[in-house]
């Protein structure tokens, strides 16, 4: 068993540009999944390079709020076992304010968002 932590960047309507600028910078693999609803959005995606780089971003819904350098990223907390992510999100639930309660997602088989009490938000999931 074992995690890792990763930031997770919000924007809007360009994650799939940004990506490909870390993916130039940094080298490595790209992974984008689209929206359904509107294809040329990123739903998640993520780069990783073999040096040890790894960020990983999408394109906040025109549905929700979003305003350039508030709340620019999550920390995602990514781990092989779901007994263990599923105890770090009862621990880190407790007393926060859950987002996206935990459950199988298009990408992982186990994903959830909250926001703690000092106002950072965790994504937790499954890789």
């Amino acid at each position: 068993m074992s995690i890792t932590t990763v930031t997770h960047i919000n924007l809007r309507g360009n994650a799939r540009e940004a990506l490909e600028f870390y993916q130039r910078v940094f080298g490595g693999d790209l992974v984008a999944i689209p929206h359904a609803e509107d294809p040329g959005q990123v739903l998640w995606g993520q780069v990783t390079s073999p040096a040890g780089f790894h960020v990983m971003a999408f394109d906040v819904p025109p549905s929700q709020p979003w305003s350039r350098g508030e709340n620019p990223f999550f920390v995602s907390v990514r781990g092989t076992d779901t007994e263990e992510v599923s105890g770090y999100w009862k621990r880190l639930a407790e007393g926060s304010t859950v987002v996206v309660d935990l459950a199988p997602s298009q990408w992982s088989p186990l994903y959830g968002m909250v926001t703690d009490r000092f106002g950072v938000t965790w994504v937790l999931d499954v890789a």
